[in-house]
């Protein structure tokens, strides 16, 4: 009996020890698996022991705030938040997740003066300038939010959200041209998260009214399409008798193997060069063109269709899914065109 009581007193001590010792750095952890799992109020809690072994961890103080954001505290995520902006040290997300918490409850004044705070300190962050367009969206001044969109596309490229918000905008005002390059774009810088199959959709649905009736033609006459965006529109043109019965993957696939073909045969190469289409004529060299646009809208049109495409096409569709998964789809900084 002495001997077990002996050893119990032991492992007491052991425990109480070994909590001691637990470090900040292990407590965040610990809170991070809990916010996986959806427990906001454990990791709150979890992360309020972390802060106090290390008060002035941005990191630590970024997650406490983030997890009462999550956990639907916004008053107190706000609390937390409010005093990193002010520190040297504050990053984009410092000023993301104190944003995010103002427009939970709607104090839109207050985050847009943080906004330009922001944009100030970092003046090319597509993170700001997208969070910037969604509170002007919020606020109903759409006609704001996309000139804040088309910034953060211009000065960071690789930035999804901008593209995926102006693909947004430009569908609601039948601008289908950009609804098309943003969509692309969008599309293989974000290829597998729930918001792919709706601009797939989207995407899809742009070509279709681009290449009804005089819809094409009208857009290059209208007064606000760049220089560019009139270069692409007069380049489709030559496809248009490929649609005269609408849009399927089959004419599709033709279409835009014609695209970059026509594209890449003047003097676009060198007065507008562009990733995505540089891209696209790379896939078109290494065989699988097709299998990117089955990918692009084989599965929006028809699914089974789709999936039998896939059966009859073994070696397209792998050496296709090779690629996409082996490779990090980068823009370069210089190739924004869309001056207006």
């Amino acid at each position: 009996m002495k001997n077990t009581l002996i050893a119990f007193v032991a492992l007491l001590l052991f425990h109480g020890s070994y909590g001691q010792q637990t470090t900040a750095q292990q407590l965040q952890e610990t809170a991070m698996s809990m916010m996986r799992q959806g427990d906001f109020t454990n990791a709150v809690t979890v992360l309020e022991k972390a802060v106090a072994k290390d008060p002035q961890n941005l990191e630590l103080l970024k997650n406490l705030s983030f997890a009462n954001y999550l956990k639907r505290d916004f008053a107190k995520a706000i609390e937390v938040a409010k005093p990193l902006v002010q520190r040297p040290d504050a990053d984009e997300q410092t000023f993301q997740i104190l944003g995010m918490s103002y427009k939970s409850i709607a104090a839109y004044k207050d985050c847009g003066k943080l906004y330009k705070e922001a944009i100030k300190k970092f003046p090319n962050s597509g993170v700001i300038y997208n969070e910037y367009g969604e509170l002007l969206e919020m606020d109903n001044s759409l006609g704001d939010a996309i000139v804040k969109w088309e910034k953060g596309i211009m000065s960071d490229p690789n930035y999804s959200s901008n593209y995926y918000n102006a693909a947004r905008y430009y569908a609601k005002k039948a601008e289908w041209i950009r609804v098309i390059l943003y969509g692309e774009i969008f599309l293989n810088l974000e290829s597998f998260t729930p918001r792919t199959e709706d601009v797939k959709k989207g995407l899809l649905f742009a070509y279709a009214n681009l290449f009804k009736g005089n819809t094409l033609q009208d857009a290059v006459a209208a007064k606000g399409t760049s220089n560019f965006e009139k270069e692409v529109l007069n380049t489709y043109a030559k496809t248009m008798a490929l649609a005269k019965d609408g849009v399927n993957i089959d004419n599709l696939v033709t279409i835009r193997t014609r695209f970059i073909l026509e594209w890449f045969q003047g003097n676009n190469k060198q007065q507008y060069p562009f990733r995505l289409f540089e891209q696209e004529q790379y896939l078109l060299r290494e065989g699988i063109f097709e299998a990117y646009n089955q990918w692009l809208f084989g599965g929006v049109i028809n699914a089974d269709a789709y999936q039998i495409w896939q059966n009859n096409h073994p070696k397209e569709y792998n050496d296709f899914k090779s690629f996409q998964q082996g490779r990090v789809f980068k823009l370069v900084a210089g190739q924004y065109y869309m001056n207006r």
